[in-house]
């Protein structure tokens, strides 16, 4: 039986440290606003992890690493179509281009980079199905769920604070009024220059983060920097009417009871 849920109600991190702790094989599918990830799972180890539509064949994997050059991964798309990527790790062994221990680094920083992509996700819906294998014909890894486990745990208190300090993503930003102040001789991030670009008490910070394409996570983030930075300031947006919104207790114990629920289940598959 597979388990299906939210991840409002139900973190990354309550996922990974269950299948850990259960030792569980399986597939993990987690659709989010606006792609879909994949990660798989052996006796309670990360074995493989696909993103979306983002190119996961070992060949690009490798020159994302810098393993190999352009034109090395263009000849061998050309020469080794329709070679899975044991076949193609394999052939680069045996020609003496890389190393085994080369090749699972290289697969193993792509997994990783994944999973810390997953951590952000902070909306969605999961599905596990138990005893599914890696696809066929990619390379399986065994990496420890334990140091993961603790990134994504830190991740997680960071988005509890920033909820705390921008509860809302409905507000609008403008800048503060500060004489004398010249926007490009900040030391900004690209993200943050980016997110500038949009402030306008007329642009929600939802509005913004979909034009950025961010996350929940990402927005608040750079948001954060901006106002401890003192560039920008919180509005209500043009024309907005004030509102309030708590969650009740009784909600909160319902949450807390889902939570339960999941764990039982997880356990019991």
């Amino acid at each position: 039986m597979a388990l299906k849920g939210n991840l409002r109600d139900f973190s990354i991190t309550q996922l990974f440290n269950l299948i850990h702790l259960a030792r569980k094989t399986g597939l993990l599918t987690v659709q989010g606003a606006s792609e879909t990830a994949q990660v798989y799972f052996r006796e309670g180890k990360l074995s493989y992890a696909q993103i979306g539509q983002t190119p996961s064949d070992l060949a690009t994997v490798l020159y994302r690493n810098r393993k190999l050059s352009a034109n090395q991964v263009r000849i061998l798309h050309e020469r080794a179509r329709g070679m899975s990527d044991k076949e193609l790790g394999l052939l680069l062994i045996n020609a003496g281009y890389l190393t085994q221990k080369e090749i699972l680094e290289s697969l193993q920083a792509y997994t990783l980079e994944i999973v810390r992509r997953l951590f952000t996700w902070v909306e969605g819906l999961f599905n596990f199905e138990p005893n599914v294998p890696i696809p066929n014909g990619k390379i399986p890894l065994r990496i420890d769920l334990q140091n993961l486990i603790i990134e994504g745990t830190r991740q997680l208190r960071e988005w509890e604070q920033l909820q705390e300090e921008i509860p809302s993503l409905d507000m609008a930003l403008k800048f503060t009024d500060r004489p004398g102040r010249n926007l490009r001789n900040l030391n900004l991030s690209l993200e943050e220059w980016r997110v500038i670009s949009y402030v306008n008490p007329k642009n929600t910070l939802r509005q913004i983060a979909q034009a950025t394409k961010m996350n929940e996570l990402e927005i608040r983030r750079v948001v954060y920097a901006l106002l401890q930075a003192g560039i920008v300031e919180l509005v209500r947006p043009a024309g907005a009417l004030p509102a309030t919104r708590s969650l009740p207790a009784a909600q909160k114990e319902q949450q807390r009871s889902l939570i339960n629920r999941l764990i039982e289940r997880i356990r019991s598959i």
